[in-house]
């Protein structure tokens, strides 16, 4: 999710503010990668010292080849330009604001192929968000975008190279894209790092919605084109996953919906979970910004799959305007919808990644915030959270077969997770671990 001004939580998106990346120089196209790719696997181009920011060493540009996964990787963006790739991630998808989800960026950081940690990490960030903000430049998009009044230069990326290790980060090309699919472009990075550097595991690290395509890709849950799991994986760590789903747009939809429609000032690249909303007095529909697929808009599947019910256990905010029928679906006094149980019934994918489990071969450990203290947006108040999503939900280990450990950050929200200094130093440790 993510932010308050703008959303690049990997859960939530819901509240973020539109990224202000600066466009960097051209690439050098590259014909061919080193022999070991894959088949399916096709560098496109390469982009190094010059042309790449936030202390990058090099970022790739690859394409899945994979026929099945060709003809279903268009998937939908905002009409208004709200979801487009932005800044110099323009420049890496070869000037293409809206790339297909065949593509995607593979960032390394200094000291990728001479570190002294033998097992190389693959840092898998969240929605509406980037490899350069979630991991090296937190501040990148100004206005809170970290969680916190003050936002820092450097993030995990350069804590972790700092220390010996080999850093990767996937970028994807749909910032709300499936995890589905996502979860094959993270296979295809692995790949791709296990043939520039001969070996045969890889760490993955997934923050928010991060967490749901790196799961889905050790679980083998695909698409019917999709490869199942290589068996490359020697460690998952989430960083305040979605393991038992969350609701916060439901809960909260009143506060959230504000930041999304347009008439009401929103232009955040999040779902909403009404189909009309009244605003300053005009009632008006945006199929396009639908939780579940509306009029032929699905823009946001990515969101939708990480929906689970949660008023069994917190209840509903019953403070918020038209809180009953947000949740639970109907006319209100100014918003209509769906409801939450349509959205789950329409793809959540939280049951489907329990039921296919995660391997015993691949140790998990699972990372939560305890600060409920988001800066820019209404926190998540009717259990213990980080604002967005519930401890219970992640610190979740059903599913999981070897769990290596969980620990809370008592001092960081759902945003501060990839570069809160305790946060980091516990991925460092338990990446470290014999």
């Amino acid at each position: 999710m993510r932010h308050g001004q703008r959303a690049g939580w990997g859960v939530v998106a819901a509240v973020v503010a539109v990224v202000a990346g600066l466009l960097g120089g051209g690439g050098t196209a590259s014909a061919a990668g080193p022999a070991a790719y894959p088949a399916h696997l096709s560098l496109e181009a390469s982009y190094g010292a010059g042309s790449v920011t936030n202390g990058w060493e090099k970022v790739e540009r690859f394409r899945d080849t994979t026929p099945g996964f060709a003809a279903g990787a268009a998937e939908g963006y905002p009409p208004d330009g709200r979801g487009d790739q932005d800044g110099v991630r323009v420049t890496y998808f070869g000037g293409v604001a809206r790339p297909a989800s065949d593509r995607f960026l593979l960032y390394s950081a200094p000291g990728w192929n001479t570190g002294a940690k033998t097992v190389p990490v693959l840092l898998v960030h969240g929605a509406n968000d980037t490899a350069d903000r979630a991991w090296a430049n937190p501040g990148e998009s100004g206005g809170y975008g970290c969680g916190a009044l003050s936002c820092p230069s450097t993030g995990l990326m350069q804590y972790l190279s700092a220390r010996g290790q080999r850093v990767f980060a996937i970028g994807f090309a749909h910032k709300q894209g499936d995890n589905l699919m996502q979860a094959q472009a993270v296979g295809d990075a692995v790949a791709a790092i296990k043939a520039k550097l001969g070996v045969t595991k890889v760490d993955l690290v997934g923050w928010s919605k991060g967490e749901m395509s790196a799961r889905a890709y050790v679980s083998s849950l695909k698409p019917s084109w999709g490869r199942a799991y290589a068996g490359d994986v020697r460690r998952l760590i989430t960083l305040g996953g979605p393991n038992g789903g969350y609701d916060y747009p439901y809960a909260h939809g009143w506060a959230h919906d504000f930041s999304i429609w347009p008439e009401c000032g929103g232009k955040i690249n999040a779902p909403s979970p009404h189909s009309r909303m009244t605003c300053y007095g005009t009632y008006t529909a945006h199929p396009e910004y639908s939780m579940t697929p509306s009029a032929g808009y699905d823009d946001y599947p990515g969101q939708r799959q990480m929906l689970a019910r949660w008023d069994s256990v917190y209840g509903v905010d019953q403070s918020a305007q038209d809180w009953y029928t947000t949740y639970y679906g109907g006319q209100g006094f100014y918003t209509a919808g769906d409801g939450i149980q349509k959205a789950v019934d329409s793809g959540s994918l939280v049951a489907p990644l329990q039921r296919a489990g995660v391997p015993a071969s691949v140790t998990t450990y699972l990372l939560a915030g305890a600060t409920p203290n988001v800066v820019g947006i209404v926190n998540e108040n009717r259990g213990p959270s980080d604002g967005v999503v519930f401890l219970s939900s992640a610190l979740d280990t059903t599913g999981i077969a070897t769990v290596g450990a969980t620990a809370t950050v008592a001092t960081a929200n759902h945003l501060e997770l990839g570069w809160n200094s305790t946060s980091s130093a516990q991925v460092a440790a338990w990446l470290a671990l014999p």
